[in-house]
This record gives C-alpha cells, sequence and structure tokens, in this order.
C-alpha cells in the first residue's frame, strides 16, 4: 500500500507547476522536498499515519486540479490593492534588485498613484469643496 502511495506522490509532484518567477522557492520546490523526506527508502517507506497522508494527498489534488478556483471564481485577476498579478509577480519574484525590475517598479509607480494618495486627493478636494468659505481676516 504504501508504494501506492508513493507514485500517486511522484505523478502529483510531476503535475504540479514550478513557478519560474520563484526559483527554489515555490511551492512545487517544497512539495518535492517533503516527498523525498517523507518517503526517504522510496516505495518500501513505513508510513506510521496512512489516513494523513491519504488526507494530504487529496488535498494537494484537489489544490493542483483548482477545485477552489473554480468552485470560487474571482471577479477580477486584483486584490484590494489594485495590484495586478503581473506586478505581483514582478514584486515577488526576488529580481527587485536589478536595474530592470527598478526601473519597471518605477514606471508603475509613476503610471499608477498608490490607493491612499488617490483616497487623500478625492477627500481633500471634497473637502475644500464643502467648506464654507471664510471672510478675509482684518
Amino acid at each position: 500500500m504504501s508504494a501506492t502511495r508513493y507514485r500517486r506522490f511522484l505523478k502529483l509532484c510531476e503535475e504540479w507547476p514550478m513557478d519560474e518567477y520563484k526559483k527554489g522557492r515555490d511551492l512545487g520546490t517544497f512539495l518535492r522536498q517533503r516527498v523525498a523526506l517523507a518517503f526517504r527508502e522510496g516505495e518500501n517507506t513505513q508510513i506510521s499515519d496512512p489516513e494523513k497522508c491519504d488526507q494530504t494527498y487529496e488535498s494537494l489534488a484537489r489544490i493542483n486540479g483548482n477545485i477552489y478556483r473554480e468552485r470560487f471564481p474571482r471577479v477580477r485577476d486584483t486584490s484590494f490593492t489594485g495590484v495586478t498579478v503581473e506586478e505581483c509577480k514582478l514584486l515577488l519574484s526576488g529580481e527587485s534588485e536589478s536595474e530592470r525590475s527598478m526601473q519597471q517598479m518605477q514606471q508603475m509607480d509613476e503610471e499608477k498613484k498608490g490607493l491612499w494618495k488617490t483616497l487623500m486627493q478625492r477627500f481633500s478636494s471634497k473637502a475644500q469643496e464643502d467648506a464654507p468659505e471664510k471672510a478675509p481676516e482684518k
């Protein structure tokens, strides 16, 4: 039975996508390392808690199969901050120290105002419009 579990985890590792933006720090790499640790003896490994092992596999298989993404679709591919998927990948890539990434980040900053800045401008312009005009002081 352990051999079947081992083969299922190996197949899951093969199917799991690698994130090229997070080399060495993505979930696929972590999963491969954990499977290697859990099944040190390959098919001959004795599993102490088979139920937990099966449960873990089923959970990972659901994530890999995008079950939750299909069940709970997103309206937009941004977060409350307004950062797009591409911008988020750039921020998390670990290449932010390079000049190219810094230039791209500066361009994004110039193109987009921050959420806080936008809110402050909106409220400050409303406050100026709503405020009664004061008579000049004598």
